[in-house]
Order: structure tokens, then sequence, then C-alpha cells
């Protein structure tokens, strides 16, 4: 039975027994008293394939359920008894909510992560959706759960086992359920933003040792392992979310307080939940392996569609897993959107189909196994502004060890900081305002130095070297300067000791004017300029630096005057943002 047919009785759906009070402004849930009702839904059984999960205390077997019914629909209030003549009028008429805070009755923090914020809308019908989450312990892996006085920090991992309806053309064939997709959502001590950090599931890491609970109650540990994929830390040799827990916090130095998995339905119930979800692609897609064929532009995309665009990898990018944890935040994004839009957060139906589909695909630790604890922590998340939340790629290189490359390993400066940044609280949008800050007064300094009296052509001296440009570029451009451009002061000074992305211009103070019209003829920015000191030329004069980078686009062609930073290390994107794949 599905998630959107759970629950009903007489083709009556979920969504209609909620019915608004005129007097309060509340929704209130009205069930029929009718005693043929359906019982509330139970929790799912392992499929026979797979092995019971151990029973969870103060949980009945579903055959021992059988009898159990829909609890009566509440008693009506006694109508008031009539007021004596005269006072009617005086009588306070109900105080309503504001519809702001009906909403935030309904969502429960809708705005918080993909299966969180289907998840804390379920807390209207608390009982019901208990039912539907399964739940295994943290093996002591985390920090004993969330505080609502700290930063906080969730594991989000999808798997690749293929359980469910239509799942078996993806994952892998007889997977035990690897850690396919795994994001650190850390979100700040003041909730005012968070950064959602993906872990390639191709980087190679140290599995430490994990303690296992196992069924019986007893603990096993499952032996670590050396530089193996990151993936590997769930599924391979038995082990459970806590051990990705453990490699997480042995990778980043960051301890997760709790975790989530979903498996593939997670996609496509929740996107089938909300209406679906627009997405955006640069380019025509086509991938056999994912079940992908859509034309360029924008799509609505929900149930298999949608698995088929997070599955997608060969038709985006450079075809690999790094290409499709980009594609797979441009989707979270939008499901995010979505998720917050007034559509959703107003329609009764989506959010308990939301709240239905949420809770049936997550598999939670052991410190986050209820409805209450999962809306406690919503409201934490539903704090937080779409725009302050970061996706973000831990910086990798491809494996060196490897001819053809299949894996990758850590860039250990940039990861460093990376993890650094999170451990220490610091906000990446944050980050990225006072970058933005700096760059406008970078640039304004820059501009100020094309500013001023500049010198003519023929007063100009300057040497020319070549660092990165392409074989011959010094003397070609040599040429054009002095037949073409006037500076007839001008030599040939060889190859830079190094090699430049971006050409620069390096003078001494006194010869400013002579850099202004160097910069003019050239098309230089202001942030090609660089002050510093003159050299002396074969005539024993000063002299500026012209070194040719990797930029350098021919002899006469000017350089694009626009000023700005080499790529920075760390792939990211924010969630209120519409991103197209490429």
């Amino acid at each position: 039975m599905d998630a959107q047919s759970r629950g009903r009785a007489e083709d009556i759906d979920p969504a209609d027994q909620w019915v608004l009070n005129p007097d309060t402004g509340d929704y209130e849930l009205r069930l029929s008293p009718s005693p043929a009702q359906s019982p509330v839904p139970r929790p799912r059984r392992a499929t026979p394939a797979e092995a019971p999960a151990p029973e969870r205390d103060g949980r009945e077997h579903r055959e021992d359920r059988e009898d159990r019914q829909v609890p009566a629909s509440r008693r009506r209030r006694a109508a008031p008894e009539e007021e004596p003549p005269g006072r009617r009028g005086r009588r306070r008429p109900a105080k309503k909510k504001s519809r702001g805070k009906r909403i935030l009755l309904w969502t429960g923090g809708t705005t918080a992560f993909v299966v969180l914020a289907a998840g804390t809308a379920g807390y209207l019908y608390l009982q019901h959706l208990n039912g539907n989450i399964q739940s295994v312990s943290d093996d002591g892996a985390g920090t004993g759960g969330f505080s609502k006085d700290k930063a906080i920090n969730i594991l989000l991992i999808g798997t690749d086992k293929r359980t469910g309806d239509g799942n078996e053309g993806y994952g892998d064939n007889g997977s035990a359920g690897h850690a396919d997709t795994n994001i650190l959502l850390h979100v700040s001590k003041d909730r005012s933003n968070a950064t959602a950090l993906s872990i390639p599931r191709d980087l190679i890491v140290d599995v430490p040792d994990c303690p296992t609970t196992q069924e019986d109650g007893s603990t096993k540990v499952i032996p670590g392992e050396s530089e193996v994929r990151f993936n590997t830390s769930l599924g391979q040799n038995e082990r459970t979310p806590s051990c990705t827990m453990r490699t997480v916090t042995e990778l980043t130095g960051v301890t997760p307080d709790n975790f989530m998995v979903a498996d593939f339905n997670a996609v496509k119930t929740l996107t089938s939940a909300v209406g679906g979800v627009e997405v955006c692609l640069a380019k025509d897609i086509d991938d056999p392996d994912s079940h992908l064929n859509l034309p360029a532009g924008k799509h609505t995309i929900e149930g298999e569609e949608a698995l088929a665009f997070v599955r997608t990898r060969h038709s985006v990018g450079f075809g690999g897993d790094l290409s499709r944890i980009e594609i797979q935040q441009q989707f979270l994004s939008a499901l995010m959107r979505k998720l917050k839009s007034n559509d959703t957060l107003t329609s009764p139906s989506k959010m308990v189909k939301l709240a239905e589909a949420g809770t049936e695909a997550l598999t939670v630790d052991s410190k986050l196994d209820s409805i209450t604890k999962l809306k406690d922590l919503g409201l934490e998340l539903g704090k937080l502004n779409i725009k302050n939340l970061t996706f973000a790629t831990v910086p990798v290189v491809d494996n060196p060890a490897e001819k053809v490359a299949a894996t990758v390993v850590l860039k250990e400066g940039p990861a460093q900081q990376v993890f650094d940044m999170i451990k220490n609280d610091v906000s990446f949008t944050e980050v990225k305002e006072k970058e933005k800050e700096e760059q406008k007064k970078e640039d304004a300094a820059d501009a100020a130095r094309l500013k001023g009296e500049k010198s003519e052509p023929g007063e100009v001296r300057v040497r020319v070297m070549n660092g990165g440009a392409s074989d011959g570029s010094a003397g070609r451009e040599l040429t054009y300067l002095q037949n073409e451009a006037g500076v007839t002061k001008s030599e040939n000074a060889g190859n830079s000791p190094e090699d430049l992305d971006k050409t620069t211009l390096e003078y001494a103070p006194d010869q400013a004017d002579q850099a202004r019209a160097l910069a003019e003829i050239l098309g230089l920015s202001g942030a090609a300029l660089k002050p510093g000191e003159s050299v002396t030329n074969s005539q024993g004069l000063p002299t500026m630096t012209l070194t040719l980078g990797k930029d350098f686009k021919g002899a006469g062609v000017k350089l694009d005057a626009a000023s700005g930073k080499a790529p920075e290390d760390v792939q990211k994107s924010t969630a209120d943002k519409v991103e197209c794949a490429k």
C-alpha cells in the first residue's frame, strides 16, 4: 500500500479528516466513529529476502495488533449554557491564531532538509506516524543526540539498496546497501546558517573498528580497513550506519549528533507527495543507465523520473560521481524550495502525504526514533532561511595511485580548511559575504590604479617575459609593441622563473604613469598592475616588467579587463538559487 492510501477508510483521504475549527483557527482531526474503519497502519516488516530487524522496545508484532481499532472521534464539547439577557453583547469573540502561526503548526519546521522536512510535519497525528519509523542503534558513535542550545550535525545517508517496487533497475545488483550519497548537514548554533557538505562515495578513507549491536543485544566489533572507498562504511561486512558515522568523525573531526538513512523510495515518494519539483537542464540528457530522457530546459519531475534525475551521471559534467553530486545538490535545493513554497505549506492534503512519505522513507538512529523528536529537530532546522544554506563538496583530487581514475583522495589543504570551518561553526555564507566585501575593496583599489595621467607610448620602458604563454609569445608581443603600438623602448627578457595564470605588469611607484599607458594599450585590468620595484634594462635604465601569463591571447589582442579571482577549490551553491544541470 503506498503512502497516499495508508490510513484511508471508506475512500476517505486522510487530509480530508483534518477540519478547520472556525472558533480557534486550528485544524482538528475528525475521524469517523464507524466501527468498520481500518486499523492504523503498522511499521514496515522486513522482506523475506532480508534478515528481520530486532524488535524495538514497546512495539507490538503486526499480528498482535490486528484487533486494534482507530480511536473514536473526539467528543464534542457540550453547548454552552445560554447567557442571561443583557450580557451577550459583552462576550469576547474567540481569538483566532494568525495565518503564519497556523502554517507553523502545519509545517513543524518543513524548511528542514529533505526527509527531515517531511518527517517533522507528521506530528499532527503522532501515533499513526510513529509506526512508520524504523530505527537502529547509533552504537555510541554519535554525541547522544542534537541539543537545542548547540550547533547541530546530522549525517544524511542515501543507500543504493534495491528495496521497494520498481527499483530493480537501480543501484548495484545484490548490494547490501552501501553509503551511496552522503551529506553532513551542519546547522549553526544560532540557526542563522547551515552547510550541507557532500562526501564523495569514491573517496579513499580509513574505516575504523566499529562496535555494532547485534540482534540478540550483544556487541560485535567489525574490524576496520585502511584505504578503502567511503561507501563501504555501510553494508560491507555487515556494517551499520553507526560505522559510517564513525568514519565521518575519523575523516572530518566532526562527530555527528544523529543519522538518517533513506533508500531510493524516498526520492520517489517525497517528490510525488509535493506534486513534483522543478529542475533545469542546460542540455538534452539521454542516459540509458539512469533511464533519464529529458530535453534541455525546465521540467517538473516526480516519482521514477525524479529518481532517474538524481541517479544520472554519465550525461552530466565529467560523467562521474562528482558530477552526480552536483546534480543531486541542485535537486535538493529545488525540493527545499518546493517544501517552503506556500502551495505546500498551506495544503493539508500535501502535508499529510508528505508526512506519510517522509516517515516511511526514513531509518533513523535510536536517539531520533519518534515523531516528537523529529518535530523538535525540525523546529530547530525550520528557523533557517534556505538562502543561508550552502551546499558544498569535500575538496578532492583524482587518486594519483591509479592510471585510470576511479577513486579520489582529499585535497589536503582546502579539505582541512572546510572541516575546520564546520568544526568551529564558521558560516560558509558569512565567509562568502566577507569575500564579497574584500573583493569590492580590491576592485576599488584596482580601479584606482588605472586613474591618473598616462605617459606617451614612446616614453614607456618595459621588458617582456614569457610566464606561461605559448612559445614565442614574448617575441611576438615585443614586435607588436615596437612596430604598431609605438612602445619603442621595450625589449625581450626571455622566460619568467615561474608560470603565471594571469598576465602581470610590475612597476615602481614613479612609473605609474607608464604603467597606466601600457595597461590601456594592452587592455590590462587594474588587478594586473602590481606596484613593486623596477629593474634595469640593457641600457642601464629603470624599466617595468610585463610577464605574459596563461591568459595571454596573442600579440596585439587586448586582455579582458574584468578582474577576478581564480576558481575556488570548494564547489558550492546555495539552496535558494536555481541551477541548471550541465
